[in-house]
């Protein structure tokens, strides 16, 4: 086997460490849904390998309060299960990481030396839900930059002469950072935009969307930085038609058509289009290069049939309500599918699309010297 061959190898699963699955207290069924996770995951309706050199793959995964203690902290298997599926990623935005960064540090144990994180501060205030924005990245394929912030929106201009008028901010601070991978420079900005009512067309949803991507889109013409801005992240978009993804179009974003094109939206029925990845139009080096998806893993862990292997962990809440009333069977299982199990995985799911990160072949081509102009003579 060549270097580059191994090192191909290398990246195809990431390699996040099992070290301490051999004595874990339920390896057996951790070991079993690994199996069926790595099945899938390399199936057709899985994750293809990562690319050394030629591409790069960018996720962005609300990880549901990561971690809170709402519904019990979570199990071993979780972060086994997590981990895998993050491995299969070069560059990853997370969402709803919480103050306590326990989780965030268990999850980087298991993926293992080369991977490094970003996280924020954590936002004040009801509507910020004390949660953190970070970014996770593997370091064999990607390089920080050093540029990072949290972004203000800036007063609104008046008069000459009058004080410029505060604009309302947005809940949870949406985070930057700069990274290079390959021949690219770009600058990711994640955001979790404001649910608010349970509307598709949330008027406060709508007008977090407006200012952040007329904010970011007006920045990316001066941006000494990088001219490649990725927007991605929870934008709580119900569907592709309404308003709240109308602000973000209109503003001048598109989204790249691998994404475009997914059949199935992110949450766990696949109804709706909360997670988005947007990025600018501008003609530079910077392009998708092919597959994009969303990817299921509660087909292979956490499963309506798994529940019996759980009943053990979710504690007496399983058994009974907090005001004390018998849980029917029907009960039962909701408990454990709707809020037990996405309190371990997530009530999303992760979206991942390929950026063309080499373009040698296009380099070199400029370099070349025009061809010589065709003499008639040649051909008498």
């Amino acid at each position: 086997m060549t270097i580059a061959v191994a090192a191909a190898e290398a990246l195809r699963g990431g390699m996040p460490n099992y070290y301490g699955l051999r004595h874990a207290k339920d390896s057996a069924r951790i070991v079993a849904g690994l199996k069926r996770l790595r099945d899938q995951l390399d199936g057709p309706e899985g994750i293809p390998p990562r690319s050394l050199d030629k591409t790069l793959r960018l996720a962005t995964w609300n990880l549901r309060e990561f971690d809170s203690a709402a519904y019990g902290a979570r199990i071993d298997d979780a972060y086994y299960f997590i981990a895998e599926i993050m491995s299969r990623f070069d560059l990853v935005a997370l969402q709803e990481v919480r103050r306590d960064l326990g989780a965030l540090e268990t999850l980087m144990e298991h993926l293992g030396w080369p991977w490094r994180y970003l996280v924020t501060d954590t936002t004040e205030g009801d509507p910020g839900n004390d949660e953190r924005l970070a970014f996770l990245y593997d370091t064999r394929k990607v390089r920080f930059t050093g540029l990072s912030g949290e972004l203000v929106l800036p007063p609104l201009k008046v008069k000459k002469g009058e004080p410029p008028v505060p604009v309302a901010q947005i809940a949870r601070t949406p985070f930057t950072a700069g990274f290079q991978s390959g021949w690219v420079k770009f600058q990711l900005a994640t955001v979790h935009i404001v649910y608010g009512e349970d509307d598709a067309e949330d008027p406060a949803r709508i007008a977090e969307i407006q200012a952040l991507a007329t904010f970011l889109a007006k920045r990316t013409k001066d941006n000494s930085a990088s001219p490649n801005l990725v927007l991605l992240g929870d934008f709580n978009i119900f569907d592709s038609s309404d308003k709240t993804m109308g602000a973000l179009l209109d503003a001048g974003w598109s989204i790249p058509t691998p994404i475009r094109d997914l059949p199935t939206g992110s949450n766990i029925p696949q109804t709706k289009h909360y997670d988005q990845i947007a990025v600018l139009p501008i003609a530079h080096q910077f392009q998708p290069a092919g597959p994009a998806g969303i990817f299921n893993y509660y087909k292979s862990v956490f499963r309506p049939e798994d529940r019996a292997a759980y009943v053990g962990a979710m504690g007496p809440a399983y058994d009974k309500t907090a005001k004390g009333a018998v849980r029917s069977e029907s009960s039962k299982a909701q408990y454990y599918l709707t809020y037990w199990r996405t309190f371990q995985m997530s009530d999303h799911l992760p979206m991942w699309l390929d950026l063309k990160i080499d373009f040698s072949e296009e380099y070199i081509a400029g370099l070349a010297p025009p061809p010589a102009p065709s003499n008639p003579q040649d051909f008498v």
